[in-house]
């Protein structure tokens, strides 16, 4: 993986943290659990969940594209 400090990193990370909070909101007990705070550290990650729900299609296709760069374009 690249390093977080470079600009593909932190598009990877972000990707990742999209796409896990997102996934985290599917899950009953860990949405009231996890997800239920809206300000603060969890606020970040209630806030990806939404982006992760709402914009599945684009998040899904940036996550293909940057599986391919850093695959094969690095």
């Amino acid at each position: 993986l690249p390093p977080v400090y470079s600009l593909d990193g932190l598009l990877v990370f972000g990707l990742l943290l999209v796409c896990t909070c997102a996934y985290l909101r599917k899950v009953p007990r860990l949405r009231s659990w996890l997800l239920s705070e809206r300000r603060g550290v969890w606020g970040v990650c209630h806030k990806a969940a939404v982006i992760g729900t709402r914009l599945h299609v684009a998040v899904s296709v940036s996550c293909l594209l940057m599986a391919f760069y850093v695959l094969l374009g690095k």
